[in-house]
Parts: C-alpha cells; structure tokens; sequence
C-alpha cells in the first residue's frame, strides 16, 4: 500500500485534499498531516512516505525548501493556487501538480499520473526548483485604507474577516469593526493571496483562516461558520464546488 503525507498550512484545504484524496484512491495510506514544512521534514524522516502533496507557499519554510531538502527521497506533488509562472515551469518539467481548489476531476488525473511513476524513481527537481526559488513572490495587497464612520484608518488584510459588496462601496468586517472601501470587489479580489481569500459569492470574499466549520443547508448549498462572527456566509452554488467533500 503506497503511503503518503500531506504539508498544507490551511486546515480547510488540508481536509479537502485528504477527503479527494480517499476518494480516489482508497488504497492510499494517507500516514500524517502537518501544516509547516519544518513539521513536513521530521515527518518524511520517520514515516518514509512514498509521496508528499506539499503546498508552495507555507510560512517560514516553502514547499520549494523542502522539496529541496529531500534530496529526492519521495515523490513530490505540488499543491498551489493558480499560479501562471509556476504552473508552465511545472508543465515543462512534466511535475505533478495540483491547483487549488482541489476538484475530484483534478486529483483523478493527478492520482492516475502518480500511480504510474511509483514504479520508478522520483524526479530530479533540482533545475525546476531553482527556477521558482529565483522568482519574486507575487506582491499581494497588505494593507487597507479603510473609512469607519468619520475617520480613516489601516486595517491590515490578515485581520479582515470578510469582504462583502455593498452599493458602491465594499464593506470590510473585522473581528469587531466593519469599515468602507470604494474599491470593487472584483478589483479587490485580484489584489488578495488567492492562498488566504476565497471569493464564495459574486458579492463576498472570505478569509479562509476565519471559517470555523462549513455545513450546508436544506438547499444542499455550503455555509460557512465563522470563527469569531456570528453571522453566517452561504457559499453561492457558482462557488460551491470549492466545498464539496468538506
């Protein structure tokens, strides 16, 4: 039985990974979870899995470090957002990747790849990873001028909550505050980490770090508990499959 580990730093996305990955291939021993690449290398040491899905970006130490240290000791799979520059350096080395969000039909293309280069040894990343350690990260929007009441203020974008349209402005919900902006929300979205925020309705952003639960209604339509608000976001049906098997 092939054994593997998984290295993602958002406990959302680390679930709907594994609950892809049972799906399609059961035979998959799934041997430990971990959310930072150091805790991935201790891992690997003890466990010796056949395969790593590592998530590009977690703090401190990236899954382009780790998969450096390895040596090529397992196979790797990466796991990333959309990423235009990493995803051609991934298809020319013909490295097995997969984007988030994690769809079924994703993992059953990646799961029948891997299945097939178990019986050889891993590859070389040594050029690929160089290539992407050498490339700037994308500058992602840090902070935010936000108007509450009379006065402005900076909010920084790791404590929003969510965002959500209204009128001609964007309101930003903190964990006590809500503030305005009159940037789109479209605008907006394309100036956030994609690895953090989800846009779940045409009108709604969320931080991923801020969902307590997901559960859905009589609908069958996901909605998403907050960890520090009361209300309640549902996921509108042309986003929903971001949630599917959580």
């Amino acid at each position: 039985m092939p054994r593997a580990l998984i290295a993602e730093d958002e406990p959302l996305l680390r679930a709907q990974l594994k609950a892809r990955l049972v799906d399609a291939w059961p035979d998959l021993d799934i041997v430990g979870e971990v959310e930072t690449g150091e805790r991935a290398l201790v891992l690997i040491d003890e466990l010796k899995p056949d395969v790593v899905f590592l998530d590009i970006r977690m703090p401190a130490l990236s899954g382009i470090e780790v998969a450096r240290r390895l040596g090529g000791r397992c196979h790797i799979v990466f796991v990333t957002a959309y990423d235009e520059y990493a995803v051609a350096a991934f298809e020319e080395g013909a490295v097995d990747y997969v984007l988030k969000p994690v769809t079924a039909e994703r993992i059953a293309k990646l799961v029948a790849r891997i299945r097939g280069r178990l019986a050889s040894p891993p590859l070389d990343l040594t050029a690929l990873l160089a290539r992407l350690a050498e490339r700037e990260p994308a500058a992602h929007l840090k902070w935010i001028r936000a108007s509450l009441g009379s006065t402005m203020q900076l909010i920084a974008v790791g404590d929003v909550v969510y965002f959500q349209a209204e009128d001609k402005y964007t309101k930003v919900v903190t964990d006590g505050a809500e503030a305005l902006i009159k940037k789109p929300i479209k605008e907006l979205y394309d100036e956030l980490d994609p690895e953090a925020f989800w846009q779940i309705h045409r009108g709604t952003i969320v931080n991923l770090r801020a969902i307590a639960r997901v559960e859905r209604d009589w609908r069958d339509q996901p909605v998403i508990t907050l960890r520090s608000r009361p209300e309640k976001l549902t996921v509108s049906r042309t986003f929903a499959h971001r949630f599917k098997s959580m």
